[in-house]
């Protein structure tokens, strides 16, 4: 057993296809509030990994994002991606009011507004896919394309900026400390885009969702240009880069089971709760994200977590949390009444896009259901090569045919 005094240091790798990495799922069974060493950073810190315990960490205004702002916190990657201006660093009553500007612009019916766009492109995609020919590359073909077209759709970025934004995005996200420079420079050069780019959308406002983020007040309150171009430039990025994975990692999961893409092939209904079920059950990223500091002593049946302590949470170990989700290893479509899963975060940082991530997702992965009945994998599963690189989990390829 773990003690809770002692200290681990986490590897916060695991890149064995999409297996649930194997020391966190110890440290959730064992030492569910752990002192830890991350690779990078100052100092030790404290990794939170069951399901209500994540729960508390990121609802409980004990705990703060912005009082991170000008430390070398500790981290899985070389160089912070969280930017001081980032609503990613924000609390409430701060963090509110940028919620409330940008979900003024970014609404429900804005993003199903977009969903016929996204069918045609998802249908050219394929077009293209089956005229290449078996065997294709899902990867390169659908996942990696799709995400980015549908957020640059949204945010009318130039299309020929987009190949450079989807490298500099995948530059920022490396865990390697051989490549802190690139990420560095990445991050600056994403900043000065957006600030440029924001600029223009201010002084001409068009139908993007830039120019509505821009645009929208409450009241006296409006975007600053710092808070507008970061926000644009989280947009860009994360609103591509989990999409973009979890759509290899969602083929990957159903072609290597395919009882379960068979029953969705029969029941086309079940697919939205299909989705969220494999988007608990496939750990989409390594290690952690971005912590929080304790603003005071909190207690967590008897380990106690002191004031200016930073505090990691698992999102993937709270996903199968047996505490949380009966048969929590299984991929179940039929669960009933399920605890809501983590993957698109908690609390008041839960991910501005989730709701442009779930239609991606539905037109995406239905759609090549639909369209390839028979599509299976054109290699042997341990043949699929994953990335070891980047914070995001997924293949690099994958290789189908029909």
């Amino acid at each position: 057993m773990t003690g809770v005094d002692s200290v681990q240091t986490c590897p916060f790798r695991h890149d064995e296809a999409l297996e649930p990495d194997p020391f966190m799922t110890r440290m959730r069974i064992e030492a569910p509030v752990a002192r830890v060493r991350m690779p990078y950073g100052e100092g030790e810190c404290w990794l939170v990994t069951r399901y209500e315990d994540v729960k508390t960490v990121t609802s409980d205004r004990r705990f703060s994002r912005a009082a991170l702002i000008g430390q070398d916190f500790p981290r899985i990657t070389p160089a912070p991606i969280a930017q001081s201006e980032s609503i990613n660093l924000m609390d409430p009553p701060a963090l509110n009011r940028v919620r409330k500007l940008i979900n003024k612009a970014f609404t429900t019916p804005q993003v199903e507004a977009l969903r016929p766009w996204t069918q045609r492109a998802v249908d050219e995609l394929l077009d293209t896919m089956a005229k290449s020919g078996a065997p294709a590359d899902i990867a390169d073909h659908l996942a990696d394309r799709l995400p980015l077209m549908t957020i640059c759709e949204l945010l009318d970025v130039p299309e020929a900026d987009r190949p450079q934004l989807r490298q500099r995005a995948m530059d920022m996200m490396s865990m390697n400390a051989a490549d802190r420079n690139s990420a560095v420079e990445a991050k600056a050069w994403l900043r000065a885009y957006f600030s440029e780019l924001t600029a223009e959308r201010r002084r001409a406002p068009g139908e993007d969702l830039i120019s509505g983020l821009a645009s929208a007040r409450i009241g006296d309150e409006m975007l600053d240009a710092d808070e507008l171009a970061v926000l644009a430039m989280l947009l860009v990025i994360t609103g591509h880069d989990t999409t973009t994975y979890n759509i290899s990692n969602i083929v990957y999961t159903l072609l290597t089971r395919p009882e379960r893409a068979a029953e969705l092939r029969a029941r086309p209904e079940l697919l939205p709760n299909a989705l969220e079920e494999l988007l608990r059950h496939i750990p989409f990223r390594q290690g952690v994200g971005i912590p929080r500091v304790a603003l005071e002593d909190v207690d967590f049946d008897g380990v106690v977590i002191k004031a200016g302590d930073t505090v990691h949470v698992s999102y993937l170990t709270a996903n199968r949390d047996e505490l949380a989700y009966d048969r929590a290893d299984e991929l179940d479509f039929h669960r009933e009444d399920p605890a809501p899963h983590m993957t698109f975060g908690w609390g008041s940082h839960h991910c501005l896009g989730a709701h442009l991530a779930r239609m991606v997702l539905q037109v995406s992965i239905g759609t090549l259901l639909t369209r390839f009945p028979d599509l299976r994998l054109a290699v042997p599963a341990e043949e699929v090569r994953w990335n070891t690189v980047s914070i995001w989990r997924y293949p690099l390829a994958l290789p189908v045919t029909w």
